[in-house]
């Protein structure tokens, strides 16, 4: 819980100190604008209070480890999700109204967090987790946009340490190998997922995984 909290709040903070242009600077996600990101983490933060909204007496039948869908296709922007996300963004005509949106929506779900029994189980697309471990799926999704939110800005802090090692953790059993360890976390990631290609002295560290990347985590 502690990593979610540290990841969630480092995310807000750096979409609080975006600047002018900024917000029509592209991110780490194909087709998408900054601005498109940020409209993105909105239904994030929707996602997290009707989670937590929607509680379950059933077992749980998956672990953080098991609730993503694996796919080798990386998102071209051109999908339906990701064009209704882009005409979403726009439809706010200002930066302030969209940054008003997602602060009030992010800093209700931390709260709404924050009083969640850890060991609680909750519903969410057909899956039963429990609270701690929808939150350990969340460090992941955090800290992933916060690295798309931040791969072409300057002077944006970007994730947490601790949150970029944990996310790496996770891709890492994924793909039921590690990443080589002359990749920093923030390397491995971006390229482990495909946000950028991976350069020929990473490829030779890579060696035959090379062949299973790019991994989405869906």
């Amino acid at each position: 819980m502690d990593l979610f909290f540290r990841s969630w709040n480092a995310l807000q903070n750096a979409v609080k100190s975006l600047e002018g242009g900024q917000w029509a600077a592209p991110s780490g996600c194909a087709g998408w604008l900054v601005q498109d990101l940020v409209f993105h983490l909105v239904i994030d933060a929707q996602d997290i209070l009707i989670t937590l909204a929607t509680p379950s007496e059933a077992e749980p039948t998956h672990t953080a480890a098991q609730y993503w869908e694996l796919s080798n296709d990386l998102p071209t922007g051109a999908e339906p999700e990701s064009l209704f996300t882009r005409r979403a963004a726009v439809s706010y005509g200002t930066p302030a109204g969209l940054v008003h949106h997602f602060d009030d929506l992010a800093q209700a779900a931390g709260r709404a967090a924050a009083l969640a029994d850890p060991a609680a189980r909750v519903e969410t697309r057909d899956y039963v987790l429990t609270v701690a471990d929808y939150f350990e799926t969340y460090v992941v999704e955090a800290t992933l946009h916060h690295l798309d939110l931040v791969l072409h800005l300057s002077g944006v802090d970007g994730p947490d340490a601790d949150c970029l090692a944990a996310t790496r953790r996770t891709v890492e059993t994924a793909l039921g190998s590690p990443l080589p360890s002359s990749l920093d976390d923030r390397s491995a990631l971006l390229v482990a997922t495909g946000r950028r290609a991976a350069t020929d002295e990473e490829k030779a560290a890579l060696g035959a995984l090379a062949e299973k990347l790019p991994i989405v985590l869906g």
